[in-house]
């Protein structure tokens, strides 16, 4: 028997609950027919947005959403996509796809989509092929509420007062699709560019995100900190779970034992970047200032068979949902300095937590464990400590976080990696009288997917398998799952 010791006299962080953020992208299918449709489509929208996938985003919890890339942010020219549609500039999308974007999901649209899930605002701007006014003026466009070119054509266009811009990416990977920059020539270019940020009303204070790494880059981190840190809120990071190589990345659905194994310890190498991306930060910003961001990450498999390469289509099973849960958990356990994270993508691109065909949606493995860790959320993070086994070089089998919420209940979330173990586990919470104990689970062989033709074959339910203590609780967790417990206490 495993145990689990939580100690809530430990208060270590608070977990910000926009660690539990998605990433939407004008990619394939993820902003058209994934989010948006358009007012005259038969499939139920309001203001253009389909009201199932808002409704669903919604019920999961989704506090922040970023867009317009991506690689797309930084060919992403954005006064092509504001005034009447009909009369909006068409381009190629040259990173996705080649297929035409007619621009009729702008800024305006974007906001829209926010305001009915009731989620902040991340934007990302134009650095590898914009200009330091193009970008300025967007900000003075979504934020500024006086007299000015900007805010007056926004009214012109139907927003007469501002929105509120929670954070802006100044450039997207810089390093490799969005202008193929130096390190050195990055933070020049971060300082210049933030410096036409401006923050227009203190109540609305625009968070300046600067282009971070890709995956185990420490030398870029160390030099845009040295150069730029001082300017910045936070530092983005990029790192995606690939089986097998860039040339062949391992199918969603056809895999082996040795295939699972080897994309989770992948998957768990994102706790070693996290705390050594942390230590170089942390030498030029001891008190954590600087949030790490990390704002692209997941599974990325081939596309599914018949499906257009550009698209970046792929299905979504059991295995994707304990990553899920792993880097979720890790996020929790460095919420000191991960501030905001955004899996890629929302709908229909990569990890998604949605897929849609047609009038159809579904729902992903994915998704329900972004709603079983929504109890998270702007809870506070404990002390806590879980004795387990090591399967190969570096995945542990279970994986853990806990927090307390403002009412004193006890979120635990635990993955359970292994694909043939079960694991008896035994917490006790220090100084605590346990009043009761109940959880949910999400499990299941590891190729199980929810398809269009049974859209209901993975989901979360209630788990009968936990049995309240007098200090705590104890249960044995499944293979191949991702189990919450809600603890209450006396």
């Amino acid at each position: 028997m495993e145990k689990y010791l939580i100690n809530p006299n430990q208060k270590l962080s608070a977990i910000s609950r926009d660690i539990y953020g998605t990433f939407s992208e004008h990619l394939g299918r993820c902003i058209y027919e994934g989010v948006f449709v358009g007012e005259d489509s038969p499939i139920p929208n309001v203001n253009g947005m389909r009201k199932d996938v808002v409704e669903a985003l919604k019920e999961a919890g989704l506090p922040v959403l970023r867009w317009p890339g991506g690689c797309f942010a930084d060919e992403y020219h954005w006064k092509d996509g504001i005034g009447p549609r009909a009369s909006r500039k068409k381009m190629i999308n040259t990173h996705w796809g080649g297929v035409i974007e007619d621009n009729s999901f702008g800024t305006h649209e974007f906001f829209e989509l926010c305001r009915q899930i009731g989620c902040e605002a991340y934007v990302t701007g134009n650095v590898g092929s914009g200009s330091v006014q193009e970008m300025s003026e967007w900000v003075e466009y979504m934020t500024f509420d006086g007299v000015s070119p900007m805010a007056d054509l926004r009214k012109e266009n139907g927003s007469e007062k501002p929105w509120k811009l929670k954070y802006f990416g100044v450039g997207n990977e810089n390093w490799g699709c969005g202008g193929s920059m130096s390190a050195e020539f990055y933070a020049d270019q971060f300082r210049r560019y933030a410096t036409y940020v401006r923050i227009y009303d203190r109540k609305n204070r625009v968070m300046k995100i600067a282009c971070g790494p890709n995956g185990s880059d420490y030398n870029w981190t160390d030099v845009l900190m040295a150069r730029a840190g001082r300017m910045m809120d936070g530092l983005s990071l990029h790192y995606y779970t690939v089986t097998g190589d860039w040339g062949h990345k391992g199918k969603a659905l056809e895999f082996t034992d040795e295939e699972y194994y080897t994309c989770l310890e992948k998957s768990y190498y994102m706790d070693e970047l996290i705390r050594c991306h942390d230590a170089v930060m942390t030498r030029y910003d001891p008190k954590k200032r600087v949030g790490l961001i990390v704002d692209e990450w997941g599974t990325w498999h081939d596309v599914e068979e018949g499906t257009n390469p550009g698209f970046l289509y792929q299905q979504n099973a059991m295995r994707d949902a304990i990553v899920a849960g792993l880097n979720l958990n890790i996020f929790n356990k460095h919420s000191d300095r991960v501030k905001m994270a955004n899996i890629a993508q929302t709908i229909n691109v990569l990890q998604s937590v949605a897929l849609t065909d047609g009038e159809q949606m579904l729902l992903t493995p994915t998704y329900y464990v972004f709603k079983l860790f929504r109890d998270h959320q702007d809870s506070t993070l404990l002390g806590s400590y879980l004795t387990t086994k090591k399967l190969g070089e570096r995945l542990p089998q279970l994986v853990e976080s806990a927090s307390e919420k403002e009412d004193g209940t006890i979120v635990s979330t635990v993955v359970n990696t292994s694909l043939t173990e079960s694991a008896e586990i035994l917490c006790q919470i220090a100084d605590s009288k346990v009043k009761g104990v109940t959880a949910e689970i999400l499990s299941g062989d590891p190729h199980d997917h929810n398809s269009f033709e049974n859209k209901n074959a993975v989901f979360s339910k209630p788990f009968d398998g936990a049995e309240a203590t007098a200090d705590g609780f104890k249960a044995t967790i499944p293979p191949c799952s991702v189990v919450k417990f809600l603890v209450e206490r006396a």
